[in-house]
């Protein structure tokens, strides 16, 4: 539910009652993980998805009957026997999922906290004791962090397709005229200062934190790339073409940086998806360091045999496997 938070808090603040439906178990394999929710108001309007399509409309159903109802509604998604075995497909991807369904709350202070946190990005965590005894856990994370250095057409392009992607973005370059809103309204903190002096002034920066430099300027981006990399983030990536990356390891070298730091630099930047456009390059950068902090291959999916999705039963927790009814 948390995950939605920018969409619910206006309706709930409203007084539109609405119903969530949260995954709170998957069997073997499931589009979407523990914790995935879908949102239904009273008119049948949709927000979110648990399945990617599969069984949305089982799921509105069950929560506009928890709507109805005014309680919590279980069930069972997909088919699967006594042993957790899959004996007819009920999901794309062969499991199934099991759900609780129970109306949002909208004049619980505890709720309306939770979701102005997730709303603002900071970690949020909801205990709901629902109806029919069986507690139920929210939890979402703070947003992961990504830092663009630098404020050209690739930067902004950059700025669109990380936001989408869920990250909290700060764009930052030592021209005024370029920092703008207008130029980047995705941004949740545009920054004018020199790049390496706002990175020696991050707070708690951590390995959910991205850094891609794309001020296309060494006296900008050595310095800039020297403090990053001696930062505890995730992920530090380099624009430029494979002449400025060796040019720019140099002069790295020459500015202190050792041989252990300079190999965590993802340069030249991005997947080799053949891109053109600074859309295009901006996807293959986040392709890039999307798959750096799954520790993904970033092969196709076809070449592989292992598992599709990631465990994310952080996300919502139970004391126990709940029994469909």
């Amino acid at each position: 539910m948390l995950e939605l938070a920018a969409e619910l808090l206006p309706l709930l603040e409203s007084g539109v009652p609405v119903a969530a439906v949260t995954v709170t178990r998957v069997v073997r394999s499931a589009p979407r993980g523990v914790g995935a929710t879908l949102a239904v108001t009273a008119d049948a309007r949709v927000i979110g998805s648990i399945s990617g399509g599969c069984v949305e409309g089982d799921a509105v159903m069950l929560g506009l009957d928890a709507l109805r109802s005014g309680s919590v509604r279980r069930g069972r998604f997909g088919f699967v026997g006594p042993d957790d075995a899959v004996v007819a497909a009920g999901l794309a991807c062969g499991g199934a999922v099991e759900v609780a369904a129970y109306p949002i709350d909208g004049d619980d202070p505890r709720v309306r906290a939770a979701l102005i946190d997730a709303v603002a990005g900071r970690e949020s965590t909801l205990d709901l004791a629902l109806d029919d005894g069986i507690p139920l856990r929210l939890h979402r994370p703070a947003r992961p962090r990504l830092i663009v250095l630098g404020a050209g057409e690739h930067a902004a392009a950059l700025c669109r397709l990380g936001a989408a992607a869920g990250f909290a973005v700060t764009v930052c370059d030592a021209w005024a005229l370029l920092v703008t809103p207008e130029r980047f309204p995705e941004a949740d903190e545009l920054v004018v200062a020199p790049p390496h002096e706002y990175l020696a002034s991050l707070e708690a920066p951590d390995d959910r934190t991205a850094v891609c430099v794309l001020t296309h300027d060494e006296r900008l981006d050595v310095p800039a790339l020297r403090a990053a990399l001696r930062l505890p983030v995730g992920f530090v990536g380099a624009m430029g073409s494979r002449a400025t990356v060796a040019r720019r390891a140099e002069l790295l070298t020459q500015a202190g940086v050792t041989d252990a730091e300079l190999s965590r630099l993802h340069s030249p930047l991005g997947l080799d998806l053949g891109a053109q456009t600074p859309e295009e390059t901006a996807l293959s950068v986040l392709a890039e360091i999307v798959a750096a902090r799954a520790g993904r291959s970033a092969q196709p999916l076809r070449s592989g045999d292992g598992p599709l999705h990631t465990d994310t039963t952080a996300a919502c927790a139970l004391p126990e496997p709940v029994p469909a009814r």
